[in-house]
């Protein structure tokens, strides 16, 4: 479970970030690019990624199962 969140966050963070950029128009060509609501966006999918990815390392420490 704990290798499934960690992939889960990886690739939120990646999504998010990407989201973020294409928003502030950092990384032209998409329909995202340079529409606030995207930034927004890109930035509550790193929030979420970035807590995944803590309560992935962090819930097992201590317990092996």
């Amino acid at each position: 479970m704990r290798a499934v969140l960690n992939v889960v966050g990886a690739l939120l963070l990646f999504m998010g970030t990407v989201w973020f950029f294409q928003g502030i128009g950092v990384l032209p060509g998409s329909f995202m690019s340079g529409q606030r609501r995207w930034a927004v966006y890109g930035g509550l999918a790193d929030c979420v990624a970035v807590g995944t990815l803590w309560y992935a390392n962090r819930a097992g420490r201590g317990r092996r199962t």
